[in-house]
């Protein structure tokens, strides 16, 4: 039998609020001391009152709009109850039958192929404290909590089940990154656990519009992770049923060195929250005209602006959406593109060098270094440094590929590197003929060989060229004077 893969994403959105989502606390923690930034609200202490943050609020209505959802008019937060370690007041203020956003749609991109995801709702809710399990033997094991991400605005969005594929699903997840940042609502970093992913996985026979047991897949803290642990499970599943066995509805975890999911706990039956109203925090009426504010005011996101980077600097699709695939590199390159001061005319080829230089070599040095784009010592002045420098000739493509390295790892202008150094292109063709000469005299075999047909041999002579000038001679000039010389010989 053939089967169908049913998917739907679960991603928790640590918001970028300054303080937390009940109390005054910062909601930064990742650089505190362990349970420093905690008040009686986020400890849980008797007596102790939550008030909404608002700006959480507007961030989640933000997202809500992003992804096209319904704003109802009125929401509400509710209690959900469970006892566990991290969770302080042994319930989560979150959101049950009231969201502030539903229905919603996010289109993704499959080669090509535009599709469309449904959103069922995007809630807010508290983060719980942070659990740091040692083990050793068995009177060496303990827990650790830290507090401090107890209480931080946490947006939940909760798709649909209309993924497929693994395709799918990390196209969404990726498309869903981008809007988050591009918002400004969320740092949206995996690693640090400010976005975090859970996938619901089941199979049925293709062509049946009847739901199989799913399992619940969580630990997934990277795109590569989500897509790896998806098509895992698919081929899990789909052997179990292929044996005759039945799926059991269970939460798994990934295990990213092993790459394989494992059972965590069983969930046969549904967990009671026994959720009821939020007794200590009022109903929100969310104002239809506050709606259309935010809505107003929503900035740019990647598809717009990709469709504005094809049209403003005629580059290729692919380009434009390598270049929005994250908000800090699409900034990169407007502000690179901005310091532009040709020709109208000139500025298309001017945008279409800076994308291929980002999306080449600086690309290649942020991934190798392991440095965000935002951070890198090479900024855009210098990026539009050295387009300057290659096209007045000063740098040929092969000195400004080196020029950009040490730049790159200095923070050094080109310009300066180039003056420094003495790394200026030698264009003066007398002092390109001494060595083409050189070159000639020192190389007669090649000469020999260039005379006999064999046209390789002019290339080799270019080489021994640009050895003897230091990599700093113009190689098309180069070029036409071994060919001139070898010529007239």
């Amino acid at each position: 039998m053939e089967y169908e893969s049913v998917i739907g994403l679960e991603v928790h959105v640590q918001l970028k609020t300054k303080s937390k989502m009940f109390c005054g606390c910062p909601a930064g923690y990742q650089d505190s001391a362990a349970n420093s930034a905690v008040c009686p609200v986020c400890l849980g202490l008797p007596g102790a009152l939550p008030v909404i943050n608002g700006k959480a609020v507007e961030f989640t209505v933000m997202t809500g709009l992003a992804l096209n959802c319904d704003i109802p008019e009125y929401s509400k937060f509710d209690r959900k109850n469970y006892p566990y370690p991290d969770l302080m007041k042994g319930y989560q203020i979150s959101q049950f039958d009231m969201p502030l956003a539903v229905k919603g749609t996010l289109e993704i991109d499959i080669d090509g192929s535009k599709r469309h995801i449904g959103i069922d709702r995007v809630h807010l809710e508290e983060d719980a404290a942070k659990l740091q399990h040692h083990t050793g033997f068995s009177h060496d094991s303990y827990s650790l909590v830290d507090v401090n991400r107890a209480g931080v605005p946490l947006m939940e969005i909760v798709s649909d089940p209309d993924m497929r594929s693994a395709d799918e699903a990390r196209s969404y997840l990726m498309t869903l990154h981008g809007i988050v940042q591009y918002l400004g609502v969320s740092a949206a970093n995996m690693q640090e656990g400010n976005f975090r992913c859970d996938a619901n996985v089941s199979l049925r026979p293709k062509g049946s519009d009847t739901y199989g047991t799913k399992t619940e897949v969580k630990n997934m803290n990277s795109f590569r992770s989500v897509y790896l642990a998806i098509n895992y499970e698919i081929e899990r599943q789909t052997k179990i049923l292929e044996e005759g066995g039945n799926i059991i509805q269970e939460t798994r975890g990934w295990v990213d060195d092993r790459e394989v999911t494992v059972s965590q706990r069983s969930k046969e039956q549904a967990h009671d929250y026994r959720y009821f109203p939020e007794p200590d925090l009022p109903p929100l009426v969310i104002k239809p005209s506050w709606v259309a504010e935010i809505k107003g005011g929503l900035p740019e996101l990647a598809q717009n602006k990709q469709t504005r980077f094809i049209n403003d600097h005629n580059l290729s699709e692919y380009d434009a959406s390598q270049l929005t695939s994250s908000k800090p590199l699409a900034d990169y390159y407007e502000a690179v593109v901005a310091l532009h001061n040709g020709t109208t005319e000139q500025l298309p080829l001017f945008a279409k060098q800076a994308s291929n230089w980002i999306l080449g070599d600086l690309t290649r040095l942020l991934n190798s270094s392991e440095v965000a784009i935002e951070e890198c010592k090479f900024v855009p002045s210098h990026l539009d440094d050295l387009l300057r420098l290659v096209d007045s000739d000063t740098l040929s493509v092969t000195m400004a590929k080196t020029v950009i390295e040490e730049a790159f790892c200095s923070g050094v202008a080109p310009s300066k590197i180039v003056s420094d150094k003495g790394l200026a292109q030698i264009n003066d063709s007398d002092v390109i003929e001494t060595a083409v000469l050189d070159a000639i005299t020192d190389n007669p075999k090649a000469v020999e060989d260039y005379n006999n047909g064999k046209e390789s041999a002019a290339k080799f002579l270019v080489g021994q060229v640009m050895k003897l000038t230091r990599g700093q001679a113009k190689p098309d000039l180069v070029q036409s004077l071994i060919i001139e010389k070898l010529q007239n010989l």
